[in-house]
């Protein structure tokens, strides 16, 4: 047999994978790439829409846990107020002129000298009643003098009143009882 009989003897799909090995032919796009890009494609797209969910739902927390903690600053610069509003009033009720007027309100009074009992059982120091001390009586005050011409007007004193068109007198004013540390 010659060369060109054993060609003529191929069947037809060995001569198309003949063909497909030497590159002759044009070439078909096969069915089944089509369904195999779809898969990914749709894998692709599910993963992007996940990952926005994901974005969507996290920036949601954070936008809540901002609002919690502006609301709790908010509440703790109120209780803070409260609290020193209310460290105030102890300061001023634990004066101690304001602790000696609510004693007399009360009809306390001053003790006398203590009395000490020792270990052995032995009294040290006398014992006495504690007696209210006199209520002080407000003295009359004098009259303000008049200045002649040349000469300044006297300072009044504390419980005087000050006429009016005076110059105040100078002099320290009282601060108020601060503690320690504050």
């Amino acid at each position: 047999m010659t060369k060109a009989g054993k060609v003529a003897t191929l069947t037809r799909g060995q001569a198309a994978r003949i063909g497909r090995a030497l590159g002759s032919g044009p070439a078909r796009p096969r069915p089944g790439g089509q369904a195999a890009r779809m898969p990914f494609v749709l894998l692709v797209v599910a993963l992007l829409a996940g990952g926005l969910i994901s974005l969507l739902l996290l920036n949601s927390a954070l936008n809540e846990g901002s609002f919690q903690l502006t609301r709790l600053k908010k509440e703790t610069t109120a209780l803070t107020d409260e609290e020193q509003a209310l460290q105030r009033d102890v300061d001023a009720y634990s004066a101690p002129d304001a602790l000696q007027r609510r004693a007399r309100e009360l009809g306390l009074v001053p003790g006398g000298s203590p009395v000490f009992i020792g270990p052995d059982g032995k009294v040290s120091g006398s014992v006495s009643v504690a007696e209210a001390p006199p209520s002080p009586t407000p003295t009359p005050a004098p009259p303000p003098a008049q200045a002649g011409p040349g000469q300044s007007p006297a300072p009044a004193a504390p419980n005087q009143s000050v006429p009016p068109g005076a110059p105040a007198a100078p002099g320290p004013t009282p601060q108020p009882h601060q503690p320690a540390g504050r």
